[in-house]
């Protein structure tokens, strides 16, 4: 590592990671990129069916969590975020999918014309290696391989059939023209294995002499002099030092930690930042502000016919599973099972969906157990069938805040969850739709009892006690840093921060509203719409 370059990229995750294969293919160019999180040196990360393992600990997670929910029966919710080259989607269950048109002409009528969906399109297109080849909603030639999982269980199918009978049409690309509608879901995999943005943005240019890449580096502050970016104050190998950037310096730390650089680099609201004894450079409100994340829960029944995870609930049998699918890239664990779902609306008089599903083929994969031991009392091990319900569009905002001064102090999640109505009613609209699916004619064969929440759960008073009882995130925060064309956004159309020069924030944190999606694919997108827009000043 030198002590300077043109670029300095920090956070090597969803976003990060493009924006230096992007930088980095002008020669002329340095690049550093540094993250938090260690080198993906770990051969499992590739191993699908792991995802589940990785966001429920710590190996590659900073597993973080929210301060107590005031409407979730002040629990404190787990934040799963990756903590690796890769970031996020080293561990995610590989979800693609984009959000819908509405979402991004949303942005547009804010002011943000360079993001409606029209002017959005090319730049998904840009980055993907479609499996079908390209068409008028697909790229093809790109580094991610976007597939469509063809795992061959008949509960697939089971659940497209139920979700035609409730009225929802098949869907077969919740990416193309509608989202409405139940199917599969495109992933980012392919033959069989895990395609971190890592390995499909960093592993292609980790040889070019002008881009730098390190790990287990804790950045401290943004380095700024007479309002505009100088580099970056840096933590590495337990040495403090001071890296300068001639051009730009860009935040792409995510959700949570985005923020937090901002304000131990002086630049956020200015009480909160004197009350932590940080200097102000720049009052910039909103800093924080505009949390969103999508809230989820799951439903489940019992089945009178044994279920494909079954087995694989078994440690001894899913360990063989994933040695299976390291070593040969087949079998049950060279997929993940949330292969199929639907978005649909909770009101008729919606734009757009509002409620999305995703469906288990088996009850939580959390619930492994060992073979010969007792179960314990209470513990359903038995055949079983799940949903989860997600709200794709809360109106509820939180924040995140840093806590003291010190750079190495987490900073609190404060999500609010539910603060609002309309969400409530929304997702207790999304628990009634679940079991409305699930009691179609389709699942006939297989449908027992439900046993989460359970039959005696029934009035509204009832289902939103169930919901505060269990409700959790989907883990897609996003909006604490702004963009907009108002004054009061953390950055501009351009994602620049506002006040400051030679500085960008570039990851999921700059969007307005939560899409209503999966945040991996969108998240993508806001580094390359990142990369044209600062190649274009460069």
């Amino acid at each position: 590592m030198k002590t300077g370059y043109d670029y300095v990229i920090l956070g090597g995750g969803s976003a990060g990671c493009l924006l230096a294969n992007r930088l980095s293919a002008d020669p002329a160019c340095s690049v550093l990129l540094v993250e938090a999180g260690s080198r993906d040196w770990d051969p499992l990360i590739r191993v699908p069916m792991m995802a589940g393992i990785y966001y429920r600990t710590k190996i590659h997670n900073w597993a973080y969590l929210t301060e107590p929910e005031p409407h979730l029966d002040n629990r404190r919710i787990e934040w799963p975020r990756g903590r690796v080259l890769g970031g996020s989607s080293a561990i995610n269950g590989m979800v693609y999918t984009r959000g819908n048109r509405f979402d991004y002409d949303q942005w547009a009528q804010l002011g943000l014309r360079e993001w409606s969906y029209e002017r959005l399109l090319p730049y998904f297109k840009r980055f993907e290696n479609f499996e079908d080849g390209a068409n008028e909603f697909h790229g093809a030639g790109g580094e991610l391989p976007v597939t469509t999982p063809k795992t061959p269980w008949p509960l697939f199918d089971t659940f497209f059939e139920a979700g035609q009978q409730m009225g929802l049409s098949f869907n077969g690309d919740f990416n193309g023209e509608t989202q409405d509608g139940v199917g599969r879901y495109h992933t980012s995999s392919g033959g069989g294995e895990r395609w971190s943005t890592s390995r499909a943005f960093l592993d292609p240019v980790r040889d070019r002499p002008n881009l730098d890449i390190v790990t287990s580096v804790t950045v401290l502050r943004v380095l700024i002099t007479n309002g505009r970016a100088r580099g970056v104050a840096i933590l590495a190998q337990g040495m403090k030092c001071e890296v300068a950037a001639a051009r730009e310096v860009i935040v792409s730390c995510g959700t949570i930690s985005s923020p937090a650089v901002l304000m131990h680099s002086g630049i956020g609201p200015a009480e909160e930042l004197s009350a932590q004894g940080i200097p102000v450079v720049l009052n910039s409100r909103n800093v924080g502000k505009n949390l969103q994340d999508h809230l989820n829960l799951r439903l489940e029944y019992t089945s009178h016919k044994e279920d494909p995870l079954f087995a694989l609930r078994r440690i001894d049998k899913a360990a063989l599973n994933i040695l299976r699918a390291l070593f040969f890239k087949s079998g049950p664990a060279a997929s993940f099972p949330l292969q199929a779902g639907a978005f649909l609306r909770s009101r008729p008089d919606l734009a757009a969906p509002d409620l999305q599903f995703h469906f288990l083929p088996g009850v939580s994969s959390g619930r492994i157990r060992a073979p010969f031991l007792k179960v314990p009392d209470g513990v359903y091990e038995g055949y079983g069938l799940s949903c989860n319900v997600c709200h794709l569009r809360p109106e509820s905002r939180g924040e995140i805040r840093i806590v003291s001064n010190d750079p190495l102090e987490r900073p609190a999640i404060k999500a609010n969850y539910l603060s609002v109505e309309a969400d409530r009613i929304a997702i207790r609209e999304g628990v009634k739709r679940v079991r409305e699916l699930f009691r179609q004619p389709a699942f006939a064969d297989y449908r027992g009892d439900e046993t989460v929440p359970g039959t005696q759960v029934q009035t509204d008073a009832e289902i939103d006690a169930f919901v505060r009882r269990t409700a959790g995130s989907i883990y897609h925060p996003v909006g604490t840093c702004r963009m907009g064309v108002d004054q009061e956004s953390v950055v501009d159309e351009e994602l620049r921060v506002r006040g400051i020069d030679g500085l960008r924030v570039v990851d999921a944190s700059v969007m307005p509203n939560l899409v209503s999606a999966n945040t991996n694919a969108p998240t993508i997108m806001i580094a390359e719409r990142g990369a044209a827009f600062i190649q274009k000043t460069a």
